[in-house]
């Protein structure tokens, strides 16, 4: 028995396709080779029947009710069944203790004890009259070479995507 149940364990040993008596799929790839030959054996897929204990049971139709009166695998899902039942009423739910902890930021102070205004894209640095920062004088800076200037728009077509239609 111990043996039988080893060897059904081993990703190497060879099974037989259900949809194809041809195919010898490894025990490692038989449940993508399943999915796969479902697909391509439409027919003999609407007369096979998947057992609910074990989806790499294909089984036909007529025969399923004797199947999982009979599956090995049925007998491991009962176990379950009944080792879940019997710590639910050994099983006292405790209530959680987590408390949130204290909070101790103030992003408006924050915002009014900062000393620096955050760079935002295309806007001139400016400080507001009543932040304490007022009374720092920015400089707008620029890497570019004097008499050239940053595009205020990008245009709507680049000229190297234009495809030499000529506007």
């Amino acid at each position: 028995m111990e043996e039988t149940y080893i060897d059904s364990l081993d990703p190497e040993k060879l099974l037989q396709c259900p949809y194809d008596k041809n195919h010898q799929i490894r025990a490692c790839r038989f449940p993508y080779h399943l999915i796969k030959c479902r697909k391509n054996h439409p027919d003999v897929a609407n007369k096979l029947a998947t057992c609910p204990f074990n989806a790499r049971h294909q089984v036909p139709r007529a025969e399923i009710s004797h199947h999982i009166s009979s599956c090995d695998d049925k007998s491991c899902i009962e176990q379950d069944v009944v080792n879940q039942t019997r710590n639910l009423g050994q099983e006292t739910l405790t209530e959680s203790t987590w408390q949130c902890p204290p909070c101790d930021e103030d992003w408006d102070k924050d915002l009014w004890e900062q000393t620096s205004t955050p760079f935002v894209w295309g806007t001139a640095n400016y400080c507001g009259n009543n932040s304490p920062a007022s009374n720092i004088v920015m400089e707008h800076k620029s890497n570019l070479a004097s008499g050239m200037r940053v595009p205020k728009s990008l245009p709507y077509v680049l000229p190297w995507k234009n495809n030499g239609n000529a506007q």
